[in-house]
């Protein structure tokens, strides 16, 4: 028999662990040649998440579950689980059940099929606001035209299946700012897609909030391109070279004329706007030579607190 391992990240989801877990249960049930566990990543959650996973883990064989010293973050906590999954196949996905364990069945026979990851394209249900949705597809259509990597709409979720070989690539990177949406599409290996309907949060809220979006926004740009490093560049050769042409042909045309250079605003709303241009590349520059100090000091992604395997 295949062994399916699935790692779920968990950050305060004790309303919702023993669901996911009963559900991805009832779908093994009908898969007869396939066994399974399920690697709850428990990324240092302030409910009773732990106490419902040693609950679970004593109950259920299948149950392994991995805490984290404090809360890392949902990347890391994905990682965690791909270091210590050596299933056949690897899914990982959201411990809240919008990602639909009803999918899996179809990601496991296109992976029978000879593709090494299956990723899932997501389509949001009505009920999905307006701007969510179009800040969603605002952000991978930037993240594709600015770096390396070419995400399918829709498909930067990340409830995938990667097979052995796969996880095993990615279990020997060490990236410190962790994209792992961008690594499986810069990866290569035989892929494909298929669509799902993302599901209701069935307890507790996302912790996911705009902040949070917009920094992981930055993470995935800046991970896999020096785009915005050229366009900071060009910006600059850009203003300069209007700046001369402009002020300089006031400047002569006023020494011709002898028309006297005045204008206080002018001047120092010019020196406000490049002010501010030179603020911005200078804050882009700042980024990458942040993520070269984290990545030099060479920390670990996560660090294990307890674990049941």
């Amino acid at each position: 028999m295949k062994k399916i391992s699935i790692v779920i990240p968990a950050h305060n989801e004790e309303g919702n662990v023993a669901l996911v877990h009963q559900k991805i249960r009832e779908v093994f049930d009908g898969l007869a040649h396939y066994d399974f566990e399920i690697i709850f990543v428990n990324d240092g959650s302030r409910d009773n998440t732990q106490e419902k996973l040693e609950a679970l883990s004593a109950k259920y064989p299948e149950v392994k579950f991995i805490e984290f010293s404090r809360n890392f973050g949902h990347q890391p906590a994905v990682k965690a689980g791909m270091d210590l999954a050596y299933g056949n196949a690897v899914i990982s996905m959201d411990g809240d059940l919008q990602h639909p364990p009803e999918m899996i069945p179809g990601m496991i026979k296109k992976w029978e099929e000879g593709y090494d990851i299956v990723f899932t394209i997501r389509k949001y249900p009505r009920q999905i606001s307006y701007f969510k949705r179009k800040t969603s597809d605002f952000f991978y259509k930037v993240l594709s035209g600015l770096s390396d990597v070419n995400l399918t709409k829709g498909g930067g979720s990340d409830f995938r299946l990667m097979d052995a070989n796969a996880v095993e690539v990615m279990r020997n990177l060490n990236e410190d700012d962790l994209f792992l949406r961008g690594l499986t599409s810069w990866m290569g290996f035989k892929q494909t897609g298929i669509e799902f309907t993302a599901n209701e949060r069935q307890s507790g809220q996302s912790s996911y909030n705009l902040k949070k979006m917009i920094t992981f926004a930055f993470t995935g740009i800046t991970a896999f391109s020096v785009k915005p490093l050229y366009i900071a560049a060009y910006l600059g050769f850009l203003f300069s070279g209007f700046s001369v042409l402009g002020y300089g042909i006031y400047v002569l045309y006023s020494f011709i004329a002898k028309t006297e250079i005045s204008g206080w605003a002018s001047l120092i709303m010019t020196i406000v706007f490049f002010g501010g241009l030179q603020l911005i590349i200078l804050g882009i520059i700042g980024i990458y030579l942040g993520k070269i100090f984290k990545q030099v000091k060479e920390r670990p992604n996560y660090i294990i607190k307890n674990k049941n395997f």
